[in-house]
């Protein structure tokens, strides 16, 4: 017998999600809904009672019976538009990968989405079914006549997307209470479009058949999904270690030794006197002492040499008197 805190803590401990198998029901599921899809396609190719239906439901207009819900209808069938509905679940389910540290919400989405695509568009194309609206004669099945709403994908998309919601499930209960609302929601959407008049009613019953066998399908790709979200984080992993910046060894900035406040005071200048010049050396030093030479009048030295000279020496020439104030040349003081 358990106690509440170990209840308690049982319940708050993360549980594995949940993986659904193929079991023998659900593959039993699986064949009988592909009989019914070829079973509608086989009647409409041979203008059976599919079509003898669709033109009944056609002729009675249903938008023209009931005018009052049209405005209501057109906005209810975007829950079946692959664009609007894709977006909500994909938040939702990011929501849910991040909580639950796994890919498999989003794998599962992308898959379901990438089957639909891939089984309903080419239908669509190899059919080539022409919409009501578009009709060429009464009776007839408008086959290969360029068209594409053979099966309707409005209805399997409602289908696929708000039955993932219910494949993802963690729980019995929610699982059965999600598969009650997306059923709900796709039978409403189908009959929505019958009422618009854009699809033939055979075109929404295929799609209620192909979006359930993409569904059922999904089991066979658990494996697939689950290697795929192993390669996803590794590759995660590796960007991330690549775009982590690196640091760069810095060498160490060499701090200066703090100066001793002796170092702060002017240094002490040795005192040069007169009588401290040496042979040669002047003190405090290191070069040559040259002492003064004296002073020489301009008269008292060597004359010019005719070499240097800038004109020819004259012999009768009379030597120039040195200046000065006793020359009588210039002003003395005061004069």
């Amino acid at each position: 017998m358990r106690t509440n805190d170990e209840l308690v803590q049982a319940e708050e401990r993360p549980t594995e999600p949940v993986r659904p198998r193929m079991t023998r029901t659900r593959l039993g599921i699986f064949v009988a809904t592909s009989v019914v899809y070829l079973a509608i396609v086989v009647g409409v190719l041979t203008t059976s009672w599919p079509v003898r239906f669709d033109w009944q439901v056609m002729l009675f207009r249903p938008y023209k019976q009931w005018p009052e819900i049209h405005t209501f209808l057109d906005y209810f069938v975007v829950l079946g538009q692959r664009g609007p509905t894709a977006v909500a679940v994909a938040a939702w389910l990011g929501w849910r990968t991040y909580r639950q540290g796994t890919l498999r919400p989003l794998l599962v989405l992308g898959t379901s989405l990438l089957l639909l695509n891939a089984t309903v568009g080419a239908a669509k194309i190899g059919m080539g079914r022409l919409g009501p609206h578009y009709a060429t004669s009464i009776g007839s099945n408008e086959m290969f006549a360029g068209g594409d709403i053979f099966p309707s994908g409005h209805t399997a998309n409602a289908v696929v997307t708000w039955g993932v919601l219910a494949y993802l499930a963690t729980t019995p209960r929610t699982r059965r209470v999600a598969s009650v609302i997306a059923a709900l929601l796709a039978l409403g959407v189908g009959m929505t479009t019958v009422y618009l008049g854009t699809h033939w009613m055979s075109d929404v019953t295929l799609g209620w058949t192909a979006g359930l066998l993409v569904l059922l399908a999904l089991p066979w790709f658990e494996a697939p999904m689950a290697r795929a979200e192993v390669w996803l984080l590794a590759l995660w992993r590796r960007v991330r270690e690549r775009g982590a910046l690196v640091p760069v060894p810095v060498a160490p900035v060499p701090v200066a030794a703090p100066r001793a406040p002796a170092d702060d005071e002017q240094p002490a200048r040795e005192p040069v006197g007169v009588g401290s010049r040496t042979a040669g050396v002047r003190a405090g030093e290191g070069r040559p002492y040259l002492p003064a030479r004296p002073h020489t009048a301009r008269s008292e030295r060597t004359p010019v040499t005719p070499t240097g000279s800038r004109r020819p020496p004259n012999p009768d020439r009379v030597p120039r008197a040195p200046l000065g104030p006793a020359s009588g040349r210039g002003r003395t003081v005061g004069g």
